[in-house]
């Protein structure tokens, strides 16, 4: 076979994944918060972008001399204060001159300053109490005594700290240096419930200390508010503060200690364990209520961050729907082209004009990417509305099973890039606000052959019945599929049971313990009251 070279041209396509490609991806599943501080890291990073709301310099800085003469040649308001003197070229110059320093001036004028620029009484005792060295401001940890404005974040209280609350009462509680070591090595083990790791056999070994030294430290440190910190189970920290209150008598311990009778509500066998007759274990089950389950939440709770909706949808007069971006949430940002022209002019150096040049390319390439951004997000919404219109008009049941791939091929997009936008993303509706993908739900086939049914629907079908259910007659798992087939919905009992307990819905067993119970405690208040308050003959 023989050898030969030549030469052939190929045309084909390829998807280069660069820099800015990989940027614009990210910004799509990026949240309205991420973004904006994306695009602030970008403002102070890139010198060419502005934001659209800023006032260039250039329009509130200069003034030109056609202004006076259309205003009647007259020089004056738009932009003098309503002075009637032109402003002279050689006011200019004597302003831009650099006159020397303080010894020079007094020389040339031939006096001090001081006779010169001759301050008022009420200026000089401004500026003397400027200079003054602060005192109040100073000590809360303000700035310098030359800033024009305070800073406020000074005079704002830091947000105490669980651990920060019980090492101060440490300082107090111990003076020995190796019981405040234990003691500090404890408090930094304490989870934000207030709670102590269940076991704490490492602590000795690892602080070098005995067994007994951890636990006395441990037993004062249990004393410190707010009662029940420190705890390692919750039998324990309800029992710390049935201590406090001088109500851990044999009864309430024995109470304490089988906590599991009390969460299935077995209440006959908790009388017989704690030898109490109706009345007082009732009393015993309102003290226990009482008790704060989690006492370290109060210090130091992470601040709730309020969700701001991405699109809003609102009816439309001609009885659609009306979908909108919220304007709010998309940072507007500009590229400054005239500063951009103004610079090329007069850099020399080819390093600099290429890093104009990228910071151009790059600030021109943000401002495109948040404008696609925003209408993939808007196109993304606007077919999500059109698939889900009976849950807009309806409501939750009516919610239709709906996928990516659904809303990727209506929109001609891939379904990566809707599962982008939809990420941390929310829509506020007139049922309220969701997430976008709330609106993907999985389908469950229907019994009769019909059109499926979403996962959400079934869901909300399930607890319609759970709620409407009589104490009497509590609905088992089985009796819900045989009502939710006689729906039109073919369901199997696990995946009953599987949404069950996805919404914190107790089985059928403990369902009924809680509302004869609950029964119970309102037949015998009644009884009570009646007791109390007999009618008249």
């Amino acid at each position: 076979m023989a050898l030969s070279q030549r030469l052939e041209f190929r045309q084909s396509q390829s998807l280069v994944m660069t820099p800015q490609l990989m940027q614009a991806i990210k910004l799509l599943q990026l949240s309205n918060l991420d973004l904006t501080t994306f695009v602030e890291e970008e403002l102070e990073r890139n010198p060419l972008l502005e934001r659209a709301n800023d006032e260039a310099p250039a329009e509130t800085g200069q003034f030109s001399d056609h202004d006076g003469e259309d205003s009647g040649g007259s020089g004056d308001a738009d932009g003098f204060g309503g002075s009637g003197e032109a402003f002279e070229p050689g006011q200019e110059e004597w302003m831009s001159k650099d006159l020397g320093t303080r010894a020079e001036i007094e020389q040339t004028l031939d006096t001090g300053l001081d006779n010169v620029f001759s301050e008022e009484p009420a200026e000089t005792a401004a500026r003397n109490a400027q200079d003054a060295a602060p005192t109040t401001y100073t000590e809360w940890g303000g700035g310098a005594s030359g800033d024009e404005d305070y800073n406020l974040e000074a005079f704002v209280a830091a947000e105490t700290t669980l651990s920060d609350h019980l090492a101060e009462q440490l300082s107090v509680a111990f003076t020995g240096a190796a019981q405040r070591m234990i003691g500090q090595y404890l408090i930094d083990l304490v989870d934000e419930a207030g709670y102590l790791p269940p076991d704490l056999g490492q602590a000795a070994e690892r602080l070098g200390a005995s067994q007994k030294d951890v636990e006395d430290v441990l037993a004062v440190l249990q004393k410190f508010d707010p009662p029940g910190v420190c705890a390692r189970s919750l039998s324990e920290c309800l029992a710390i503060q049935l201590r406090e209150l001088d109500r851990y008598d044999p009864a309430m311990q024995a109470l304490v200690e089988h906590l599991d009778l009390l969460a299935k509500r077995d209440i006959a066998a908790l009388r017989k364990l704690c030898g109490v007759d109706d009345e007082d274990i009732a009393d015993m089950i309102g003290e226990i209520r009482r008790l704060n389950p989690k006492p370290g939440m109060k210090f130091g709770s992470a601040r709730l961050q309020a969700m701001v909706p991405d699109v809003y949808v609102r009816p439309g007069p001609d009885g659609g729907w009306h979908v909108e971006l919220n304007s709010d949430t998309l940072p507007r940002v500009l590229v400054n082209q005239t500063y951009y022209s103004e610079l090329s002019k007069k850099i020399g150096k080819d390093g600099d004009k290429s890093y104009f040049t990228d910071a151009l390319q790059n600030a021109t390439w943000l401002v495109r990417a948040l404008d696609q951004r925003a209408r993939t997000i808007l196109k993304v919404a606007t077919e999500i509305v059109r698939q889900q219109d009976g849950f807009f008009t309806h409501g939750v049941a009516h919610l239709r099973p709906l996928n990516l791939k659904a809303v990727a091929d209506a929109i001609q997009m891939h379904e990566s890039t809707v599962s982008r936008v939809t990420a941390n993303k929310y829509m506020a509706t007139n049922r309220g606000t969701f997430e976008l993908k709330y609106f993907f739900t999985a389908s469950i086939a229907s019994a009769d052959g019909g059109e499926a049914h979403s996962a959400e629907a079934v869901r909300h079908h399930i607890k319609q019945l759970i709620d409407s259910e009589e104490p009497s007659a509590i609905l088992s798992d089985d009796t819900i599929v045989e009502r939710l087939r006689a729906s039109g919905i073919d369901i199997a009992r696990r995946t009953v049971a599987k949404y069950r307990e996805a919404m914190r819905i107790p089985s059928s067993v403990q369902r009924r313990r809680d509302k004869q119970s609950a029964l119970g405690n309102v037949l015998s208040t009644a009884l009570s009251d009646r007791s109390r308050n007999p009618e008249p003959a």
